[in-house]
């Protein structure tokens, strides 16, 4: 049944809209306020080394993270448009199981495959020493070999587990766009090849920008590869400013400009999709025809998709589990079972009230879809673009200035101290979570809770039920399969989340992610090989959702 836009508002609002408008101001208001307080610190610091940074280690941050992101941009657009279209228009060995498989490097965080990555390849490392051997050199003089710990080395760590940003919206991409179309620039004597370039590469354009925007923010946000490269960007900068130089204003300082970077990304990417317009064709239901390859093209289509996904998933997990099992019984402690435990309760902890306050922001938006509304909806979605180091900035200042005003309100009223409440404790951990992946819960609800009919609250409504008894008992045993899938997403990367975990943690309180940074950084891999394949493990889940989403959007032709 279709039901007018402005008769479905009429419809759908029925109970007191004070509740709803108010709870969702109240969680916008949420994550806007690290964002006010980073900006607010950096305005006002206690102490002001701005024009000192400016003088000397801002312009090396700044054009390092500069070419982080070209670099890692390019590569991810390369590897991900060319394997989403080989994939999606072409038959080939191995294409249906390379569908889903080149998503898999998604699973492992970019500072496990640095920290891999330099084991194989560092002057002791297996790939060296068996040059050595082979060829008689005795020391490094005698031939050259690329450095792994530098800016190109980050680059290729990055591009390796980020490009299935890319490919994801790519491959979706490529699977909406009209037959007819393809077949109209085949009549008119294109190839393949310059169909791809003249037709199907321009109509996917804006869902390539979105995934390289999404790309370039994940590189902002990196901590672990970056500092354990030795490569200065920005987030590294915050590190540096705020515990080593003890200067928490220039670290805020920092952060804003980090804000605008992200600001700017998100501006250009909207500005490149503005003034283009594809809509639905009418045969995106159809059979989607494809190309069958032979011989060489063949092999290297096969070639294309497989070195990616190599060197981005097969080759980190053979290491990661190989050490894993060699140390088994030394990593598999009851110290380690904490740390896990510590990880997964804090997790699934901040998934489900990131799906719960999803859910107000979603239902108050269907209630009440006013401009006002819709402004907080947005608002809240600001925590996803906030790198982890400048969210930890914007969680701590507020958090430590009621602290300290409270403890020092009760020492002058009854003699007590209060300690920390919220600063350093595990409550500040879970705030960072949801206000950094709200963005994430909200989205899967909003998208499963849109399917839901209005005449469903219009029957409600006839039946006696106020709102939050049509939510409780209509909506959310619709929207189960999008809660869930919101859930285990905000855990996925709740449990890989580094930068905001070693800020905001309590003293002597280590996660999965902070452990095996670690012990990688003080050159053990071996011990933090298993966490770092239970973190791999979790994010494959996620993984297949995914996959198995995009498959099932159109079919392709078979044989």
């Amino acid at each position: 049944m279709n039901v007018p836009p402005k008769q479905q508002r009429t419809l759908l609002r029925f109970g007191g809209s004070g509740g709803w408008t108010s709870a969702v101001t109240l969680v916008a208001l949420m994550v806007v306020l690290p964002v006010f307080a980073v900006f607010y610190l950096a305005l006002f610091p206690t102490e002001n080394i701005w024009a000192h940074l400016v003088d000397t280690v801002l312009p090396h941050y700044v054009t390092t993270t500069l070419k982080l992101m070209v670099g890692v941009g390019a590569g991810s657009v390369l590897l991900g448009v060319a394997t989403a279209w080989l994939v999606t228009m072409c038959r080939f060995p191995g294409q249906r199981w390379f569908e889903w498989a080149l998503l898999l490097p998604f699973a492992v965080p970019a500072y496990v495959v640095a920290y891999v990555y330099t084991d194989l390849l560092e002057y002791a490392g297996p790939v060296q020493e068996t040059l050595r051997a082979y060829f008689g050199w005795q020391t490094a003089r005698d031939y050259w070999f690329p450095e792994i710990r530098s800016l190109g080395g980050a680059i290729l760590m990055f591009t390796l587990v980020l490009y299935p940003y890319v490919y994801m919206l790519a491959r979706a991409a490529f699977l909406e766009q009209s037959m007819s179309i393809q077949a109209a620039s085949r009549t008119l004597g294109c190839t393949p090849w310059q169909s791809f370039l003249r037709v199907s590469l321009p109509m996917a354009r804006p869902a390539i920008a979105v995934g390289l925007s999404l790309v370039s923010m994940e590189t902002i946000n990196d901590f672990g590869t970056v500092d354990y490269f030795a490569v200065r960007s920005l987030t590294a900068g915050i590190y540096d400013t705020w515990l080593n130089m003890g200067n928490l204003g220039g670290a805020a300082q920092i952060a804003s400009l980090m804000l605008v970077f992200v600001v700017l990304l998100i501006t250009l990417e909207r500005l490149g999709r503005a003034r283009q317009r594809h809509f639905s064709a009418p045969d995106r239901f159809n059979t989607l025809l494809t190309f069958r390859l032979h011989g060489w093209r063949a092999a290297g289509a096969w070639l294309v998709c497989a070195l990616p996904l190599a060197a981005g998933f097969l080759v980190p997990v053979w290491v990661l589990g190989r050490y894993a099992w060699i140390n088994l019984a030394s990593s598999w402690t009851p110290e380690f079972a904490a740390i896990a435990r510590n990880s997964f309760v804090l997790s699934a902890t901040a998934a489900l009230i990131a799906c719960a306050l999803g859910l107000v922001l979603s239902y108050g938006k269907r209630l009440y879809p006013t401009r006002g509304v819709s402004l907080m909806g947005r608002l809240s979605s600001l925590g996803y673009a906030m790198p982890g180091a400048v969210l930890a900035i914007g969680v701590i200042v507020p958090f430590a200035a009621f602290d300290n005003s409270l403890d020092q309100l009760m020492d002058n009223l009854f003699g007590i101290s209060t300690g920390l409440l919220l600063s350093g404790t595990l409550f500040a951990v879970v705030f960072a979570y949801v206000v950094r992946f709200l963005a994430v819960a909200n989205g899967a609800v909003e998208s499963s809770l849109a399917k839901v009919t209005p005449t469903m609250d219009m029957a409600a409504r006839s039946l006696g039920y106020n709102s939050l008894q049509t939510l409780f008992h209509v909506h959310l045993p619709q929207i189960r399969g999008g809660l869930l899938t919101g859930a285990l997403i905000v855990f996925v990367d709740c449990m890989k989340e580094l930068p905001a975990t070693l800020i905001l943690r309590p003293f002597n309180f280590d996660t999965l992610a902070t452990h095996v940074y670690q012990y990688a950084s003080d050159e053990m891999l071996e011990a933090s090989a298993l966490g770092a394949l239970m973190i791999v493990a979790v994010g494959i889940i996620p993984v297949i959702v995914l996959s198995r989403s995009i498959a099932g959007s159109r079919r392709t032709e078979r044989g």
